[in-house]
């Protein structure tokens, strides 16, 4: 059995842990929240830190005091993240589901993401590019 089908993720290591993004970036897309119903909307908008051909930071290790709403997950209590998109490796394996058969731990390469249309390389833009928000909510089907 592979380590993420026998440890919770507070049991991994770091270099564990970090192998179970599957790179989509959908994290890193600006969300707004309904304050009536705390409802999560996910928009096409990505932090500027974000490269969108990659889909990783290219200030990973500074994000969170470089954008102080960004949130280093490892750091808090994990069942509190349901925002995170159906999708989500970490949130997959937190209600105790399989990684699906594109993740690049089960496909053994990390194109697997874009493949599939999972990655949000094909459509996002950055912050630094839009004036609202609220023009770039997006859905997904779960």
């Amino acid at each position: 059995m592979s380590f993420w089908e026998t440890k919770k993720l507070s049991e991994m290591t770091t270099e564990e842990w970090e192998s179970i993004c599957d790179g989509c970036g959908k994290c890193c897309l600006n969300k707004l929240e309904d304050e009536d119903s705390g409802k999560i909307f996910f928009t096409s908008v990505a932090c500027n830190l974000i490269d969108l051909d990659s889909c990783r930071c290219t200030r990973y290790s500074e994000r969170t005091i470089l954008v102080p709403e960004c949130l280093d997950l490892k750091q808090h209590n994990f069942s509190e993240y349901n925002w995170l998109p159906a999708t989500c490796a970490y949130r997959l394996l937190s209600d105790g589901k399989q990684l699906p058969s594109w993740h690049p731990l089960i496909s053994g390469t990390k194109e697997s993401v874009k493949e599939v249309g999972v990655s949000i390389c094909s459509y996002a833009m950055k912050e630094s590019e839009v004036n609202d928000l609220e023009e770039h909510i997006i859905e997904w089907l779960d």
